[in-house]
């Protein structure tokens, strides 16, 4: 049996708790009992993302999600949906730069198979790897990436952005999504080293939470994930560590068949896991996360120069995290106008910082973020998992709405003075141009219908 250890509740933890155990070939197991309804969450992130992969090949990481639901040893096809969905259950898997995560919220009494499933394909997906299922989910992503990028208005902002404020060469400067050419370029061969190196169970963390008899599940795990042999090959990530600061401002302008001119920025903020970090959250929370917030105030509801205006943060562990600006004008409302009100409205804060009833707002505001995640088993066993890959604590996901509340108005003056400045920004504006000739006049709705499926998994 597993190797482990129970946790009692933490201070901050809300009354929540987490055991951790380790398997014999290194599958780190997090489990949260939840009774008050009858479900079970299954959490498996694996340690790697876009930020391990190569030039010449990225994408690799996304697609090779797409290929875990194209069958295995035991399960054929789309046998993983189609026995989820059956014993009604929900499933996805989803990738980012730093980790790729699958994941199933099942009834209780359902929970084996979910673990059942897992394991098959992190055991022996590459007994049905072929080529078949390989162009398969090629054209798959492909298509995906036409539609939530190429032929979405400002649908290529992100891969735009990151590559302007992550330097040639840097693990970050490219997207999980992948280019066009570089996923014609992946072989067969590609994925099946890719899966050899990365999907191994001492390079995952399985989360369960819910319903669930901890010595049961714990026997199931044992039993279906105890005999996959760890793989020792995996090459550390490169470093990501950047400057505080870019040192200037990095722009570019795009002239596409947009709805409206856009102004669109990333700053460059403290890394994930700080103090720090949660203190930018706060920053960016009172600046622009909300029609409460100064930003949205500014050019929204006073100025009526916008007609859409937000701030959040990208979080990230191996790399400076990105404190995200969109604004959308109002009309021939030019850029330098609002680019304008910005600055105005950022220098003004980092002399004054926020107020206490601001403070209180932005902080009420994040709590109840975070405890949304928490309050539910799928969202729970993510945060689990989340810190225990990233940041080598799953405990510390049980804590973070403390930490938030710990920091002060000072703090979160002190990181906007020092990062939200003109030269620490990559800047794309956008430009509209008039349709094409021989253009159909349902262009924008048939943009608007593909924008539409951004947050939806391609069929797989």
């Amino acid at each position: 049996m597993p190797m482990g250890h129970t946790a009692t509740a933490q201070a901050g933890s809300g009354g929540l708790t987490a055991t951790e155990h380790r398997l014999a070939n290194g599958l780190r197991v997090v489990l949260s009992e939840d009774h008050l309804t009858p479900v079970a969450a299954v959490c498996l992130w694996y340690d790697v993302g876009s930020r391990h992969e190569v030039k010449g090949r990225t994408g690799l990481a996304h697609l090779f999600e797409h290929l875990m639901f194209q069958g295995s040893a035991q399960v054929k096809g789309n046998g993983h949906f189609e026995l989820v969905q059956g014993a009604g259950g929900s499933l996805n898997g989803t990738t980012s730069f730093e980790r790729t995560n699958y994941f199933e919220t099942m009834p209780a009494h359902q929970l084996e198979l979910a673990l059942w499933l897992e394991a098959d394909r992190m055991g022996s997906l590459l007994t049905a790897l072929d080529e078949e299922s390989m162009e398969n989910q090629r054209d798959v992503v492909k298509n995906e990436r036409r539609q939530r990028y190429d032929n979405v208005p400002y649908g290529t902002a992100f891969e735009k952005l990151t590559a302007l404020s992550y330097p040639e060469g840097h693990p970050y400067h490219h997207t999980p999504i992948g280019s066009m050419a570089d996923l014609d370029a992946a072989t067969l061969e590609d994925a099946r080293q890719f899966f050899r190196t990365y999907y191994a169970p001492n390079n995952a963390v399985l989360s369960v939470v819910g319903d669930i008899d901890p010595e049961q599940t714990l026997a199931w795990i044992e039993k279906y994930f105890g005999s996959i042999p760890s793989h020792d090959g995996k090459p550390a990530p490169r470093d990501g560590s950047l400057p505080d600061v870019i040192g200037e401002e990095l722009r570019e302008v795009v002239e596409e068949e947009v709805p409206a001119r856009a102004l669109m920025a990333a700053y460059r903020l403290p890394e994930d896991g700080t103090r720090a970090s949660d203190a930018a959250d706060l920053a960016l929370t009172v600046l622009g996360g909300g029609e409460s917030s100064r930003i949205y105030n500014r050019l929204v509801r006073r100025d009526r120069t916008a007609v859409a205006a937000g701030f959040g943060l990208l979080r990230l562990a191996g790399a400076p995290s990105l404190g995200w600006l969109d604004v959308k004008t109002s009309g021939d409302v030019e850029v330098p106008v609002i680019e304008a009100a910005i600055d105005e409205e950022l220098a003004r804060f980092a002399e004054e910082g926020p107020t206490a009833e601001e403070m209180e707002r932005a902080q009420a505001q994040l709590e109840r973020e975070w405890l949304d995640r928490l309050g539910t088993v799928a969202g729970r066993a993510d945060e689990l998992c989340r810190y225990a890959v990233l940041f080598g604590d799953p405990q510390l996901a049980l804590t973070a709405v403390s930490r938030v509340l710990e920091v002060t108005a000072e703090e979160v003056r002190e990181v906007a003075k020092a990062r939200l400045r003109p030269d620490n920004r990559a800047v794309l504006v956008y430009e509209p141009v008039a349709p094409a000739a021989g253009d159909a006049a349902d262009d924008t709705e048939e943009a608007a219908a593909a924008g539409a499926d951004e947050n939806e998994e391609a069929a797989k």
